[in-house]
């Protein structure tokens, strides 16, 4: 893998997993309450609210409880980006994830909300990390690196003997 092509892997998985895991922390008021500056939410309440706006088309049932497992979506993959660790299946996730975020705003609001806040752009960055061959500095590479040292060193025991 080349030198860029690590760099750009490293990238795309912190810019991705950070963004998820920032907006997972401001629903749940870690950067302050609703109003503060910097904040977008602040709470479960006013990301309920919002949520609603999006899933208008939705049954009002259904809404807290996919909000729900949307958050839980964004902080697992949010986290698994940024220590590489089942990158593909987390980058996979994320871009499906965020596609159905895409959509659901522009269906909402018309498509110039998901352009706007670059949702779409989103989407397609976890679904271009997810087609990477390699993920240099991450959980999978070291763990797999382990794997196939125990076996080379296994293999090499038996030719010696």
């Amino acid at each position: 893998m080349q030198l860029n092509q690590k760099i750009s892997s490293i990238y795309l998985r912190l810019a991705v997993g950070l963004s998820y895991l920032w907006e997972v922390a401001d629903r749940l008021g870690l950067f302050g309450p609703n109003g503060h500056a910097h904040v977008g939410w602040g709470d479960w309440k006013h990301f309920i609210a919002y949520a609603k706006q999006v899933m208008s088309f939705l049954p009002d049932g259904i809404i807290n409880p996919l909000a729900t497992i949307a958050t839980i979506g964004e902080g697992g993959f949010g986290l698994l980006l940024i220590l590489g660790l089942f990158t593909r299946m987390a980058a996979i996730g994320s871009g499906i994830l965020s596609l159905c975020f895409a959509i659901a705003m522009a269906i909402s609001f018309g498509v110039e909300s998901p352009l706007g806040y670059s949702v779409f752009t989103l989407s397609a960055a976890s679904f271009l990390l997810a087609g990477m061959s390699q993920y240099s500095w991450s959980l999978d590479k070291w763990f797999a690196s382990r794997i196939v040292n125990k076996k080379l060193t296994a293999y090499q025991s038996l030719q010696t003997n």
